[in-house]
């Protein structure tokens, strides 16, 4: 008897229809005989009817599977197979035990969920409905249990979750005694060399350390180890979690979905997410691998031993989890930095998201395919909730909560509800108002006006949210607004003060000031909204120039950049001569933090001229966007022709190479002064950079300069030559393809690496390599011609018979057509529509374009 995938005609899951399941796991015994074609999995899983459950059915989700036998107490039995699983109708009434024996074929899994295989390797990904794939189990978030696992095969390295308590010639045996839900299960079996290292705990616990890698990749290890181990003692200090087995593993795969997985004791990561040499690997790459080496870890206490009731409060673990790993990262980097990087993911991802087809809740109501909603959303605006919260009862109060949170709910299966009693309980705070940042979708428009009289300042805010699908009526929301007010010298004469809004519109006044102030608004990002306030360039010149709040000072100058664009698109203006000119001053002063001023130095993207064009009522045009960016760029270089040798030379940073902040702050200003001198010198620079450059920053960053300004055909075929056996360092290479292509040749040039004989379509770090970087390029996808719709969408069709959760999340690449002229709308549909009729399509996909559609 086989359980082919579930019908594909959607089916919608609502939050208000849950009920437990009517059975206890009481521990799970696994027994695995590998092979790639037909493994055999073995399961004997205690059960124990829950008393007055509301739904006593005995349903186990399965797909994919040959069920060979099953038993209860030992005696066969023939359970009906339906869609999504099998059933039995008639079992004990007390406590017994479920036997199942099935045939798998990691093989042919090409959508990399369950058990697969990864080069000859296999793994697994669960997460969040994948250990249905794997045997017949209630597979949700809330059963949790205890596993025993046994892995029987001819490879060298046998891992599974928990500790080990056996090995032998071809097997290894395993046991986990912390209750997890299966999404947490894990298994990896292959010819591995690991990296080991050793951490004492806090309370004197001796753990075992490795990472597990491919033969070749052990010298791309050392970064990620020392990463962990900083985790571990950070979530020490800061939470006072400790780590609780004896060994914590990490394996690197080269076939993943996502960037990780916090698997209990055996975290899964794409290898992108945790191999780093110098040699290969960019500033950026080092500091996102040590963020999610820490938020897999982080996962430990706050996604493992307390996880989510049911996935529609995946954000209770992710938005969490994705917090601590900000503040983790402030800590260990910059703090100011890490804010500012951190809101312009928030504005290129989530407020896209939020204010279109795909808005929702952080906490949904309903979905068709749960793996469609591991969003920004869910992850980046549910970590800001955290913020809010954090911000709204101070930093005692915080912590006071969290401690009560992990000692109430250690354990066990939660709700939002709960995390937000913990608060109330140890603060004495409603919580019902703010609840609403969970449950409603879209970002909220903060407008601000103000006045002065006789010594009072006042602001006076009003808050509005536009309906999103499902949510027409939006009430008001509790709002941390931070503030501070600065004299005409640029002294701070009121510290930053946190307003706290609760009202569709309310004021608050400042007392006893000698003359009017400059008010500077939201410090520190301290709520996810768009503010609204009428301002001339020059105080936005004087906040760049002065703000006291980091984060400001460069909003400061994002504002000035933005609007400095849009007038030379609608009113074919010179670039703004003031705007320039503070610009400069910046980049000049070198007391400022290196990294900060290469944030001030980037521009901002044109997706997001786009938006703020479409917010205007203008409809934007993608070729005016991008040749408003090219004049700007190219006047500043011009405009700074004189001294952007010295501040090259200045910037360059001598010695060995470390990825520390102070170094990569200094690289990436560095590689933005590179990217003006480039423009002015004809590449020189950067070419002579190329051949001089001991690590992947200096010669990625030299290359892409050169092939900016179509210089760098030989370097790139160099490039290639050197690293074309580097399967992430290729990633970097295809990508840089399709992002510096002139926007006519973007799509074409895309279309011809799909053809590449290194590419590889099964492969998502490849195909997101390629696909992405197109999506990305925001003129070249856009060219009125629709060869990248049309190249997109080809893709996406032929992807999604492969591996449907790669295809649904890349669909998001669409989700703005409806801000572009009738002609791109109209192009855009046809594909979309086409995408839609394709026989056969995922249910992932399917829920993913209609929503789009129905903008």
């Amino acid at each position: 008897m086989k359980n082919a995938n579930p019908a594909t005609a959607p089916k919608t899951f609502y939050l208000k229809d849950y009920t437990p399941f009517g059975f206890e796991v009481e521990r799970v015994e696994l027994t695995f005989q590998l092979a790639p074609e037909a493994t055999r999995v073995f399961s004997k899983i205690r059960f124990a009817p829950r008393q007055g459950a509301a739904d006593s059915r005995f349903f186990l989700h399965g797909e994919q599977l040959e069920l060979l036998s099953a038993k209860i107490d030992g005696t066969p039995v023939e359970p009906r197979l339906i869609d999504g699983g099998l059933q039995c109708d008639d079992v004990p009434d007390q406590p017994f035990t479920w036997e199942a024996e099935v045939l798998i074929n990691p093989a042919a899994n090409t959508a990399l969920e369950g058990l697969y295989m990864s080069n000859g390797m296999y793994c697994t990904q669960c997460e969040a409905e994948g250990f249905r794939k794997i045997t017949y189990y209630p597979d949700r978030p809330d059963v949790m249990s205890t596993f025993n696992v046994r892995i029987e095969g001819a490879e060298p390295v046998l891992l599974s979750n928990g500790n080990p308590v056996a090995t032998g010639d071809g097997f290894a045996e395993w046991h986990d005694p912390w209750p997890k839900p299966a999404y947490l299960f894990a298994l990896v079996a292959g010819d591995l060399i690991n990296h080991p290292d050793r951490f004492t705990t806090a309370s004197g616990k001796d753990v075992e350390l490795n990472i597990w890698v491919r033969p070749g990749d052990e010298n791309k290890c050392a970064f990620g180890m020392e990463a962990l181990k900083k985790s571990m003692t950070w979530d020490e200090e800061v939470y006072g979690r400790e780590y609780d087995l004896d060994v914590f593993n990490i394996v690197a795969v080269d076939d993943f979905n996502m960037g990780a997985m916090e698997n209990k004791g055996l975290n899964i990561f794409n290898s992108s997410c945790v191999l780093a040499s110098p040699e290969t690997s960019t500033d950026m790459n080092f500091e996102r691998i040590e963020a999610i080496i820490a938020h897999e870890y982080f996962h430990n206490w706050t996604g493992n031993r307390i996880t989510c009731r049911d996935w529609f409060q995946l954000c209770l673990k992710e938005g969490l989890t994705v917090y601590r790993d900000a503040q983790f990262t402030a800590d260990m980097r910059s703090e100011p930095v890490k804010r500012i990087t951190d809101v312009i993911d928030l504005r290129a991802r989530q407020f896209p998201e939020d204010s279109g087809p795909l808005a929702h809740p952080p906490r949904p109501e309903e979905f068709q395919e749960i793996n469609n909603f591991y969003t920004a959303t869910v992850y980046e605006k549910g970590a800001e909730v955290i913020g809010m919260l954090k911000r709204l009862v101070g930093d005692e109060a915080y912590y006071k909560a969290l401690d009560l949170y992990f000692e109430r709910h250690d354990g066990q299966a939660c709700t939002i509800e709960d995390w937000l009693k913990v608060f109330e309980d140890a603060t004495g705070r409603d919580m019902s108002q703010f609840k609403r940042w969970y449950s409603d979708a879209g970002t909220p428009r903060l407008n601000v006006r103000d006045t002065y009289k006789d010594g009072s300042f006042t602001l006076t805010f009003r808050q509005s949210i536009a309906p999103t699908p499902g949510q027409n009526v939006k009430n008001p929301r509790v709002i941390p607004i931070a503030v501070g007010l600065l004299n005409d010298a640029g002294k701070e004469i009121v510290p930053t003060t946190v307003l706290e809004m609760t009202e569709a519109e309310q004021s608050f006044t400042f007392e006893g000031l000698n003359a009017r102030p400059i008010p500077s608004i939201l410090r520190e990002f301290s709520a996810p909204v768009v503010l609204e306030r009428e301002t001339s360039a020059t105080e936005r010149t004087f906040l760049l120039a002065h703000d006291t709040d980091p984060f400001n000072r460069w909003e400061a100058g994002r504002a000035l950049a933005r609007e400095a664009r849009i007038a030379m698109i609608t009113h074919g203006a010179a670039p703004d001569a003031a705007y320039l000119e503070a610009l400069m001053s910046l980049v000049r002063d070198d007391t400022l933090d290196a990294a900060f001023r290469a944030l001030v130095l980037s521009p901002p993207s044109q997706s997001e001229i786009a938006q703020a064009l479409h917010d205007a009522g203008t409809t934007p045009d993608p070729d005016a966007i991008h040749d408003a960016a090219e004049t700007f760029s190219q006047t500043l270089a011009q405009a700074m022709a004189d001294s952007l040798p010295r501040l090259y030379a200045a910037t360059t940073v001598d010695g060995p190479y470390v990825p520390d902040a102070e170094g990569a702050g200094k690289r990436a200003l560095n590689a933005a002064i590179l990217g003006l001198l480039s423009r002015t010198d004809g590449g020189e620079a950067a070419a002579k950079q190329y051949e001089a450059a001991d690590n992947m920053t200096l010669q990625l960053s030299a290359l892409a300069c050169l092939l900016r300004i179509e210089k760098g055909a030989d370097q790139s075929a160099a490039f290639f030559e050197q690293w074309k056996d580097d399967r992430l360092v290729m990633d970097k290479w295809f990508a840089l393809q399709v992002s510096m292509a002139r926007p006519e040749a973007a799509a074409d040039t895309a279309r011809a690496l799909c053809h590449h004989t290194l590419f590889d379509i099964k492969n998502p770090n490849r195909f997101r390599a390629v696909m992405g970087a197109l999506a990305g390029h925001h003129a070249g996808f856009h060219q009125a011609s629709g060869a990248g719709y049309q190249l997109l969408a080809e893709k996406l069709i032929a992807l999604d018979a492969l591996n449907p959760q790669t295809t649904a999340r890349m669909c998001a690449a669409f989700q703005t057509w409806k801000r572009y002229d009738s002609a791109r709308q109209a192009t855009m549909r046809v594909e979309l529509e086409r995408i839609l009729s394709t026989e056969g399509l995922s249910r992932d996909t399917n829920e993913m374009v209609s929503r789009i559609l129905d903008a």
